[in-house]
């Protein structure tokens, strides 16, 4: 295989394509969760019919989301013992066991009462039925706990001490709390919930444009509207606090982003446009505003910001690639903001269900959620760069000894892999989302009710108990 890439730039790509892939369907698994258990205790409270059709459509959904997921992310746990030996052998007395907390607490939950949210609307209670479903939301919580935690213990490292070149644990309190993780676990949570209201509020969108009026539709357009003119100014909020901390702690990630080359005395700029060239140590082409980076990076007209200038040449992230991509997720952002705003005042109006030119914005902004969460991601990750766990080891010291033929390799399976796999996957849930929820003359399979006689599934012909989670999704893929 000829490539001019080394086994370290292959390896960092593959992890980035697989992670890529795998944090989107979490993502969107965790905020549907709450959403199904928020429907369903609307249904128990009411009994209106459109909110059960809304669980069961949106279950189906998640049980697709949430395979995908734990399939990706098993593929990554393999990666840490396959490419990045040098990282596993160094920091798995404190990564190993936070990610067995996650196993042991969220997965486990989850597994244990995924079987009764997706298949047990006939076997059990609608009460335990929402007990069920309220663990499974939980799990997919305490899941984000022990991710982040672990995460950002990389970026912050706290509470440990180095014995013969391995990490041993001190304080573990220290470890999970550490300075980056509650701003980091409340921007990942707030992502999650505001993926999923995109994603229904673009479903809510196509079928309106398509002419549907039926309650369901309404409804879920409607609450994901809401949830959307809540979560996204505070995210805003949750990020401006996260910002501050990371200039305290990753002072290096802040002036890659802002593109800022020299400490400037007085107050620093803030530079809106520009292309930062890390050979010439300048951003070309700059657009900035005087002293709006220190009242966004400080708080105070005149603070002090540190220039990239300022670290050695082998400890600075690349400027060009976080100055956009963090800008791509606050651009991105300000137009959530504006999305759940201008769905307020087509409330108050009463026009939110009729603006079609309004429905097109929120179609074209389903997918949004998604590129802003690897927007982020990138920002977070790259920005960490030269370092794996930030100050203590470096990434080309956590890399196997392999060659650039063999991780050249396995890179091209799994992207021929991925690309059929969860490409197929991602088709699959498009299908399940152009059909929608069932309209009102057609009764679905009701819960705690009269079922009509037929099978859903060929894959459930024999018996109407289901033998994996995917198989709540009942969409024929060429229907």
């Amino acid at each position: 295989m000829h490539t001019s890439l080394s086994a370290f730039d292959l390896a960092r790509l593959q992890f980035a394509f697989t992670v890529s892939f795998h944090i989107v369907f979490p993502a969107l698994s965790i905020g549907l969760a709450s959403f199904i258990a928020v429907l369903e205790a609307c249904w128990l409270k009411s009994r209106q019919p459109f909110y059960k059709d809304l669980c069961l459509f949106w279950s189906k959904v998640f049980a697709v989301a949430f395979g995908m997921g734990v399939v990706s992310g098993v593929v990554m746990s393999y990666e840490f013992g396959t490419n990045w030996s040098g990282f596993s052998s160094f920091a798995g007395p404190i990564t190993g066991p936070l990610l067995m907390y996650e196993v042991m607490t969220a997965f486990f939950l989850e597994a244990g009462f995924l079987g009764i949210m997706l298949f047990g609307w006939n076997r059990v209670s609608p009460r335990a039925h929402f007990g069920a479903t309220l663990m499974v939301a939980v799990g997919t919580l305490i899941s984000t706990f022990w991710i982040l935690a672990s995460n950002s213990w990389m970026q912050t490292p706290q509470g440990f001490k180095v014995v013969d070149g391995h990490v041993v644990p001190v304080d573990w309190f220290k470890i999970i709390f550490n300075p980056s993780f509650p701003y980091r676990l409340a921007h990942m949570a707030i992502a999650a919930f505001i993926v999923a209201a995109l994603v229904v509020a673009a479903s809510g969108a196509w079928h309106l444009l398509k002419g549907r009026r039926d309650p369901a539709i309404k409804k879920m357009f409607s609450m994901a509207l809401g949830l959307l003119l809540v979560l996204a100014p505070v995210q805003a909020f949750v990020g401006d606090a996260h910002g501050l901390n990371t200039r305290e702690y990753q002072p290096a990630k802040i002036a890659a982003i802002e593109g800022i080359w020299d400490t400037e005395q007085g107050g620093t700029a803030l530079n809106l446009f520009g292309i930062p060239d890390m050979q010439a140590e300048t951003t070309r082409y700059a657009v900035s505003i005087p002293h709006l980076g220190s009242l966004i990076l400080t708080h105070s007209w005149d603070g002090e910001i540190k220039g990239l200038k300022s670290f050695p040449a082998d400890e600075r992230p690349n400027s060009t690639l976080l100055f956009w991509s963090f800008r791509v997720m606050v651009g991105l952002g300000i137009l959530m903001i504006l999305l759940g705003v201008t769905g307020w005042v087509l409330r108050r109006r009463g026009t939110l269900y009729e603006s079609r030119g309004f429905q097109r914005f929120v179609l074209a902004m389903g997918p949004t959620g998604f590129i802003t969460l690897l927007a982020g991601w990138v920002t977070t990750e790259a920005g960490r760069q030269p370092w794996v766990v930030y100050g203590v080891m470096r990434t080309a010291q956590a890399v196997s000894p392999l060659t650039a033929q063999q991780v050249g390799v396995s890179l091209m399976a799994f992207v021929a892999v991925y690309f059929l796999v969860f490409g197929t996957g991602i088709y699959y849930l498009l299908k399940l989302l152009r059909k929608g929820p069932a309209l009102p003359d057609i009764k679905p399979d009701s819960p705690h009710g009269p079922r009509e006689p037929r099978v859903a599934h060929p894959a459930l012909a024999a018996s109407q108990t289901a033998r994996r989670p995917m198989s709540a999704a009942d969409q024929l893929i060429d229907a």
